[in-house]
Parts: structure tokens; C-alpha cells; sequence
């Protein structure tokens, strides 16, 4: 958690440790329901699809 009522969620790139994507301010608790851990995972997808990779990560696709 970023914050107390959001968090950030991101992808690492294991070889470097360099962030590929950081999602700031997804709203969050510390007790959540079903439906808010969907919404977290659907942030977190739909940013996964709208990412373009840098170059030099394309050929490893």
C-alpha cells in the first residue's frame, strides 16, 4: 500500500530489476470483498494490455 486506502501494483523485470509498469493509486483496504480484488486484478490487466514493450524487450516475445 501506497497510501491508506491505495496501493501500487508492479511489474518487475527479473533479469534487470528495472519496473516495466507501476499502476499507482489503485483503491484498496486492508479487509476487502471478492468484488474489490476483481477490480484491483482488472486494473492491473487491462494496463498489461494497453503496455508496448521497449524495443529491446520485443525479441523476446
Amino acid at each position: 500500500m501506497d497510501a491508506p486506502g491505495s496501493m501500487i501494483a508492479r511489474l518487475f523485470d527479473r533479469a534487470s530489476g528495472e519496473t516495466m509498469i507501476a499502476i499507482a493509486g489503485i483503491p484498496c483496504a486492508t479487509v476487502m470483498n471478492a468484488a474489490d480484488v476483481e477490480r484491483i486484478i482488472e486494473a492491473v490487466e487491462d494496463e498489461l494490455e494497453a503496455f508496448v514493450p521497449p524495443m529491446a524487450l520485443r525479441s523476446y516475445a
